[in-house]
């Protein structure tokens, strides 16, 4: 089997992107699971290099990923003039780049070129400067891959958790949530478990929306309208899922050692008890793809952009998922493919005595 190809989208230039990417890809054993091609330019990554003080890092710059040397770390130069990096700045530039790093890395996932995607952090406000017209990855990904359908998966090694609505105000929250997004989620988490981890008959926790699973309507009415009805039918399909929950009494009690798969309906409502119990080690995961994309749990830091600071513990884990998922997916192609063709085999036609 050929060694897996990972590219990797650069993320802002005047972030910690580039200083987590090379803190993770500077560890050895990394280049024996994984051929990584980092989306930027020679002289961005080089400018990286020199703030983290790895002059013993080598790279090797190439035009496409077409032809990757295995064994090394790989810059594909997305383009040749200078790009003016201000570390710590939001500006249309560190947008502008960004963006031409993440479209390349795409298009060659199309193509075939790479197995996965790891996306390091973009900047909204430097992203929104440059004309950029999607809130996140996750919405510009969902359309580039997957029809505009996509589940926000938060991975670590305590839980998956997964997001009805993502980047969205808390007042649109609400009126966003139908019983068919809730089951779509569900299928799709439910799909990704099976296919990108593993998982025969996964189990899945379904939170509510509102305090206290709305104590039985008393404080809204999403719970019994929307999301229980949207439960009881995925059941009747052979999904093995649960809920509405109480969001606080589920994690306070820690029911969710109990799942394999939690779904959240709002950002925060999934996103903070992950972080906090996740530890830093946390990684985003777009599932429903036609192709795989992780990425780091956290943002650009322009607060200690260029200090040396920046913790790759996340963009390690985001890779090294990347690579588990895209031997998991192959696995599973394969078994499925195996069925397939004995269920089309004719039987063998019986003796006549």
């Amino acid at each position: 089997m050929s060694k897996i190809k990972i590219g990797i989208s650069m993320g802002d230039m005047n972030g910690i992107g580039l200083e987590v990417i090379l803190k993770t890809l500077e560890r050895k054993e990394i280049l024996n699971l994984c051929t990584p091609i980092i989306y930027s330019s020679s002289k961005v990554v080089a400018y990286h290099k020199n703030l983290v003080g790895f002059d013993d890092l080598q790279f090797q710059s190439i035009r496409g990923a077409e032809k990757p040397f295995i064994g090394r770390i790989n810059v594909v130069n997305c383009w040749q003039e200078m790009a003016n990096i201000t570390l710590g700045d939001a500006t249309a530039e560190g947008g502008k780049y960004a963006f031409e790093s993440l479209k390349r890395a795409v298009q060659d996932l199309k193509k075939g070129l790479i197995d996965a995607i790891v996306t390091a952090p973009i900047n909204k406000q430097a992203m929104q400067l440059s004309g950029f017209p999607y809130p996140g990855h996750t919405e510009f990904l969902s359309d580039e891959l997957g029809d505009g359908k996509s589940l926000m998966l938060l991975v670590s090694e305590q839980m998956r958790m997964g997001l009805v609505t993502n980047h969205l105000p808390i007042e649109q929250v609400a009126k966003s949530i139908s019983k068919e997004l809730v089951m779509h989620k569900i299928i799709l988490l439910n799909e990704a478990l099976k296919m990108d981890f593993g998982l025969e008959r996964p189990t899945i926790a379904v939170l509510g929306l509102n305090p206290h699973a709305s104590d039985g309507g008393v404080l809204g009415t999403e719970e019994e309208a929307i999301i229980r009805p949207a439960v009881v039918e995925c059941k009747k399909n052979g999904i093995m899922c649960v809920g509405p929950f109480a969001a606080d009494g589920f994690f306070g009690n820690r029911q969710y050692q109990k799942f394999d798969g939690i779904l959240a309906m709002y950002h925060d409502q999934g996103l903070i008890p992950f972080k906090t119990i996740s530890f830093g080690e946390g990684v985003n995961f777009t599932a429903g793809l036609r192709g795989i994309r992780t990425s780091p749990d956290h943002g650009t830091a322009f607060d200690i952009a260029g200090k040396n600071e920046a913790d790759p513990g996340s963009f390690r884990q985001a890779l090294y998922l990347a690579i588990d998922i895209s031997r998991n997916r192959a696995m599973f192609q394969e078994i499925s493919h195996s069925k397939k063709d004995k269920r089309e085999q004719p039987s063998e036609p019986s003796e006549e005595g």
